[in-house]
């Protein structure tokens, strides 16, 4: 009866330790995969040759190099839609904003210096740039 009892004592024990570890490894995998990338290109109503030239080289460039694996939005600033978006990534004018949870990267600056002038240099700023935040 006692060889009996410890049996069911350990069999219990270690099929919660395997759930728990199964549960575990379930959270992980359901929070990786709520945190996706996303890219969000904010811009004004009115556009110049430069400002589409950041939004049309930063989509080409993502769908290129990470097919399928991150989300581009070109979304207007002026378009009251887009407030609760604009406050929550705290943007205040046009902006390239790479995003995966609480992580941001800004490509901006890099978007309105080579997108136009010299794309294959933007193209690898991306890459180096979302690579980084994928593998921290």
């Amino acid at each position: 009866m006692k060889r009996l009892m410890y049996f069911v004592v350990i069999s219990l024990t270690l099929g919660n330790g395997f759930s728990l570890k199964a549960q575990t490894k379930d959270n992980r995998s359901q929070t990786e995969t709520a945190q996706k990338v996303e890219a969000y290109y904010f811009h004004l109503t009115s556009r110049c040759v430069t400002c589409k030239a950041v939004e049309s080289e930063a989509k080409k460039n993502l769908e290129t190099l990470y097919p399928g694996k991150i989300v581009f939005q070109s979304l207007n600033l002026e378009d009251s839609e887009n407030g609760t978006l604009v406050k929550k990534l705290d943007i205040s004018g046009q902006t390239l904003l790479i995003v995966l949870g609480e992580k941001k990267i800004n490509l901006t600056n890099e978007g309105f210096l080579y997108a136009r002038n010299n794309p294959a240099r933007f193209k690898s700023i991306i890459k180096e740039r979302v690579d980084r935040l994928i593998s921290q």
